[in-house]
């Protein structure tokens, strides 16, 4: 665990950064006593073009009509 003073983590802001980012904690100490952690938030992968590949079907009736739905047809 890394404790640094806030005046400090101010001039390292980038390096703590990075520490929380590789799964270390980091916590910042105020003048005053508080303690502060630091936490990495992690996001939801963004999905790539193709990544699901395979994993969906299409029915062989997708464009049939649907029953009960005549009115509407063109």
């Amino acid at each position: 665990m890394t404790r640094v003073s806030a005046a400090q983590a101010v001039k390292e802001i980038d390096n703590l950064l990075n520490q929380v980012q590789q799964g270390r904690d980091v916590v910042i100490f105020s003048a005053s006593g508080a303690a502060f952690k630091l936490v990495a938030l992690s996001r939801a992968p963004q999905p790539r073009f193709g990544s699901a590949q395979g994993q969906v079907r299409i029915g062989m009736d997708f464009d049939a009509p649907i029953e009960g739905f005549e009115e509407y047809m063109p």
